[in-house]
């Protein structure tokens, strides 16, 4: 018993220093981080578009330092990272590079799973047909769901399984699917950021895909990008015109609460210990070399989980 009390101390203390940090750098520079991802204890992980590597800020650090190393096992273009506590993983999108104006396709695209505990890597699965991975959502029954935004698609994969499957595509809602998420009603949200949308994709009984409906949002949306559930009802998520939103989803309809305004290049947000942070991706930089991006960072902004 006193070792169990302990052992909450000591995470209690590790959640609450994580949520005095009013921001996160990070150990080196062009880092352009596309995407973030948390667990419980206020470990941050970020993925790195400009480093292709995977980069962590430990519960007590305001600095973030590379952890999985640059184009390992397969690692290019990283964009999405998931922290996935009940399996112990850390789910990674990487995709294939080139392909344009003739350039030869380079790599692979695919989800590739790494050890949460140490960083060791465990799995990749493709991507059949190729596309773009851009972010994930873990259902309670351990199912997998990636977004391919090149695709216009959703793939999952099933818990136990070994290969990525196509669960959703053909629908104009889903062109430039790039955020997902889940909520308590079941159903797996996505948002577009080409067409500026929030759409619901049922999950039926049997685990297949419902029918996409368009939500209607309190007010337009522009470029919205990474989405984390936080609540029942509600997720935050990110608009690429600079804005940190909580969205709450009333049946049709989704209400939009602005929590932040003035971020720079936002791409993503998670939340962890009292605060949301915000990647500031900056990814308009990416392919400049003349231009200084300056220094990247996490955002936090205080915020209470809504009841």
């Amino acid at each position: 018993m006193r070792k169990a009390s302990a052992l909450f101390a000591l995470a209690l203390c590790a959640t609450l220093h994580a949520s005095d940090r009013v921001e996160v750098g990070f150990a080196d520079e062009r880092v352009f981080p596309e995407s973030v991802t948390s667990t419980r204890d206020g470990t941050l992980y970020v993925g790195s578009l400009g480093r292709d590597s995977v980069y962590r800020a430990r519960p007590d650090s305001a600095r973030a330092e590379n952890w999985i190393a640059a184009r390992s096992n397969g690692l290019q273009t990283v964009l999405g990272v998931f922290a996935d506590e009940a399996s112990g993983t850390l789910w990674v999108c990487a995709s294939a590079s080139g392909g344009r104006g003739g350039a030869p396709v380079v790599g692979e695209t695919a989800v590739k799973a790494f050890a949460l505990a140490d960083g060791s890597f465990k799995a990749s699965y493709p991507f059949p047909g190729g596309g773009l991975c851009n972010d994930f959502a873990v259902a309670a029954n351990g199912t997998l769901y990636a977004a391919d935004t090149a695709g216009g698609r959703i793939l999952r994969l099933v818990k136990g399984a070994t290969i990525l499957e196509v669960w959703a595509a053909g629908n104009p809602l889903l062109a430039s699917a790039d955020g997902l998420a889940l909520l308590a009603d079941g159903a797996l949200y996505v948002n577009s950021f080409g067409g500026g949308t929030l759409a619901r994709i049922p999950i039926n009984a049997d685990g297949s895909a419902g029918t996409i409906a368009k939500l209607e949002t309190s007010r337009p949306l522009s470029q919205p990008d990474g989405m984390r559930t936080v609540g029942p009802r509600t997720m935050l998520m990110i608009e690429g015109a600079g804005r940190l939103d909580e969205v709450t989803i009333n049946g049709a309809r989704a209400e939009i609460r602005t929590l932040r305004e003035g971020l720079t290049g936002p791409t993503a947000v998670t939340f962890t210990g009292g605060t949301a942070y915000v990647a500031e991706g900056r990814l308009s930089l990416l392919s400049d070399s003349t231009r200084d991006p300056g220094p990247f960072r996490l955002v936090g902004v205080p915020y209470q989980l809504p009841r």
